[in-house]
């Protein structure tokens, strides 16, 4: 996004041939990959004239001035159909755009359509029933999963149908896809980017962010959709920083604390393997690494599935009790456990929450950031219901979500980015984790990290 931000304001390519490549990517590629459910060809080519026309006359352009993009279809478009992945949904046409939308478009980028996603967001894997699932274009014969629930988002990125998107993050969700196939997603702090006009599935613990393949383009991305928000009350009023200032490449003195215990210590031997030899390149850069255990973190499976379930539930309560039918089988089963969360198993969830941030942010303020693997396992095969990890064998769906389910009960902002490939050729993905509201730090560590190799260059052959 950042380089074609540039091209386009020194005019090096038109913003209607930008957009008209990657159409013509998304005709050819996405029938056997199924990132987009909306493709908006024509308003996108009629924006893209637009853009052009307001380059020429020499009106003032920011840096993403004429460059495509596309969301996870549960953010509103106006006039545009917003289905949440769902059957339910099928024919919702919003008459507003969420603010993330109408952020990214004041800043001259151009929607291209709407992305898969697992329905209503409510699931790691990024399967659909509704609108076909999503294939990893890093092994789409063998029909591996993208990861959830932003799925569409992860594969569009990766195999080139679009530069950039917006994910949303309850459990995972920004960088589960990310880590499984490749690219860089970042999950802001708990009330940096609004959620207005986006399908919630737990009030409590979503989050939006950006996706892209670097992080200097979700640094970009961030500029431009984070801030108050008075349509979204749980936005913080905290000014916005110059994101792009902070990638200086320099990590001497950071501060950096590997996360050992329930995260790098059972992730998978590949995956082990690339995230210590990150942490080790880190340090050779100049960064102070150490190791660090979380004793809370134990407890968040069962907490977070508690809150996730009945906030989840609360909200689809009239739907599921007119149109439960509609819901995918996998869906509809996890709503329906909301009803068995009483009032007693809410709280104590939430208390436990706040024991593990309180650790989290003890720990962080002896650090800087703090490393872990995105996901434990690199993209299983669709389908697949158990692996193994360091500790013994696992659910797939537990394994998905367990390096990174800890940093939406806490908030604090975590990017998930490529550090390496395992054997069979599958993306191995490392996280990030910062402090409340310091996502600055954050893309700084994985800025520097990206400039010292090259994994997040490297491209599916199926792309």
């Amino acid at each position: 996004m950042a380089d074609l931000g540039r091209m386009i304001a020194t005019k090096q390519v038109s913003p209607v041939e930008v957009v008209r490549v990657h159409l013509d990517r998304i005709a050819a590629l996405d029938p056997k990959l199924r990132a987009f459910i909306t493709v908006c060809a024509d308003a996108a080519l009629e924006s893209g004239r637009a853009a052009e026309a307001d380059l020429m006359a020499g009106k003032a352009v920011g840096p993403l001035h004429g460059v495509p993009w596309a969301p996870k279809d549960l953010y509103s478009t106006k006039g545009i159909r917003t289905t949440g992945g769902s059957k339910i949904l099928a024919d919702s046409v919003p008459s507003d755009d969420a603010t993330v939308v109408a952020r990214l478009a004041r800043a001259g980028a151009i929607l291209l359509g709407k992305l898969n996603m697992h329905e209503f967001a409510y699931g790691p894997e990024g399967v659909n029933a509704h609108y076909g699932d999503t294939r990893n274009p890093w092994s789409a014969e063998a029909h591996r999963i993208a990861g959830g629930s932003s799925s569409g988002s992860g594969v569009a990125v990766a195999a080139g149908l679009a530069p950039g998107s917006l994910g949303s993050d309850t459990g995972g969700s920004i960088r589960i896809p990310a880590s499984l196939c490749g690219i860089t997603g970042l999950k802001p702090t708990y009330g940096r980017v609004s959620r207005a006009g986006g399908l919630p599935l737990a009030w409590s613990m979503d989050h939006v962010g950006p996706m892209a393949r670097s992080a200097r383009d979700c640094a970009l991305m961030l500029g431009a959709i984070a801030g108050y928000d008075p349509a979204d009350p749980t936005t913080s009023v905290l000014p916005v920083p110059d994101y792009g200032a902070a990638l200086t490449g320099d990590v001497r003195g950071l501060r950096v604390g590997l996360l050992r215990a329930h995260f790098t210590d059972v992730a998978a031997a590949d995956v082990r393997a690339a995230v210590e030899a990150a942490a080790k390149r880190l340090e050779q850069a100049g960064a102070v690494v150490d190791e660090v255990n979380l004793t809370q973190v134990t407890h968040v499976a069962t907490a977070s599935a508690a809150i996730v379930a009945s906030e989840a539930l609360a909200y689809h309560a009239p739907w599921m009790r007119s149109r439960p039918q509609d819901y995918q089988p996998d869906v509809r089963e996890r709503l329906r456990v909301g009803a068995f969360v009483n009032g007693a198993h809410y709280v104590r969830s939430q208390q436990i929450r706040a024991f593990l941030t309180r650790e989290i942010d003890e720990v962080l303020a002896r650090r800087d950031v703090l490393l872990a693997p995105a996901t434990p396992l690199a993209a299983p095969v669709l389908g697949e219901r158990e692996t193994m990890l360091g500790d013994g064998p696992s659910d797939v769906r537990a394994a998905l979500l367990r390096c990174t389910r800890p940093f939406n009960f806490s908030g604090h902002p975590a990017c998930a980015a490529p550090c390496g490939f395992t054997a069979g050729g599958l993306p191995i993905g490392l996280q990030v984790v910062g402090r409340p509201f310091d996502e600055a730090t954050v893309l700084r560590v994985v800025d520097a990290y990206q400039r010292l190799t090259d994994w997040h260059t490297r491209r599916p052959a199926a792309a």
